[in-house]
């Protein structure tokens, strides 16, 4: 019987410094986010970067939640979305402007930015809310050229903390390295530090141009343990448990039902009687749900839709 690898998200820390570290691999989830789309070259690598991200991000997550990833676009892309919780279950997609060629080679700005209004969103958004809590958002313009220097950007413009990221992805695997320089304060996983704030600078900058040596190609191409000891293998680290990054989708019946009563009795209504019944595909997992008059009548009657209509669907969570 063979094994398949697990996607892999390694944490460790530059021992007796304010520095710390992850390298991520995702490739089986990668694999069943493209699995329903057939994205162009050039957004699939931005995508692929930002599950990357995303799972770098939330490994640091300090509540029961989820990071949300948004990158809103003017040009040939109008939407990504990555969402990826504390637990690193991680889904994602895309929204293509409709009649509009991508560019194999499109940058950042081409694909998302062509008339300046393109805007990077993160959410972070606690599972268990207290009443009247909001999501918290940062949004920022999309400024970049490449996805690692849009996120290093929010980092530093919306929490103030030195971020550096390398991603890369293709269409077999997403992986990425974040290194990140702490406030002397932190305390980071009972590290006892000694040194200077000079000499924390000191690791930090030499951590960043250890991997500034890493090219794209080189990334996707070598797992995470090697580059770990191939950028590192002079430094002391303190390596922790890998973490484990899986595709989930959260999607249901009754939150496809909430969405549907957010459009309103009399656009639902209308929609009905044009088409007889809804059908709706979640655009993360593609699985199908049904909504007849019958449901849609129990929606806005304040019943249940859990037990109507079975989704006609083969996929299985």
């Amino acid at each position: 019987m063979t094994t398949v690898d697990k996607d892999t998200l390694q944490r460790f820390i530059f021992e007796n410094a304010a520095v710390r570290g992850e390298l991520v691999e995702i490739s089986n989830a990668w694999q069943e986010i493209q699995a329903r789309h057939n994205y162009p070259p050039a957004v699939r690598a931005v995508l692929g970067e930002m599950v990357a991200a995303a799972a770098l991000l939330s490994a640091n997550l300090k509540f029961n939640g989820s990071i949300v990833m948004q990158i809103h676009g003017d040009g040939a892309v109008r939407l990504l979305v990555v969402e990826c919780d504390a637990a690193l279950r991680v889904r994602a997609t895309a929204k293509l402007a409709p009649d509009v060629a991508v560019p194999e080679q499109a940058s950042i700005s081409q694909l998302f930015n062509a008339h300046g209004k393109g805007r990077f969103v993160i959410t972070l958004d606690p599972q268990d809310k207290v009443p009247g809590q909001q999501p918290y958002q940062g949004i920022v313009p999309l400024v970049g050229e490449d996805m690692a220097t849009v996120i290093e950007n929010y980092m530093l413009r919306s929490e103030q903390m030195d971020t550096k990221l390398w991603l890369a992805a293709d269409d077999k695997v997403a992986r990425g390295l974040l290194l990140q320089k702490l406030p002397r304060n932190s305390n980071v996983e009972g590290q006892v530090r000694q040194a200077t704030e000079e000499e924390d600078l000191e690791t930090w900058n030499r951590a960043v141009s250890l991997a500034s040596t890493l090219k794209r190609d080189e990334l996707i191409a070598t797992d995470i343990a090697t580059l770990m000891r191939r950028l590192f293998w002079e430094e002391t680290l303190r390596v922790f448990d890998p973490a484990h990054p899986e595709f989930h989708c959260s999607c249901t019946r009754e939150k496809v039902g909430d969405m549907l009563k957010m459009l309103g009795q009399a656009e639902v209504d209308d929609a009905l009687a044009d088409l007889g019944s809804l059908s709706i595909n979640c655009d993360f997992c593609g699985k199908h749900y049904a909504f007849d008059k019958v449901d849609c009548a129990r929606l806005f009657a304040g019943g249940s839709t859990v037990d109507a209509t079975a989704p006609a669907s083969g996929t299985r969570h």
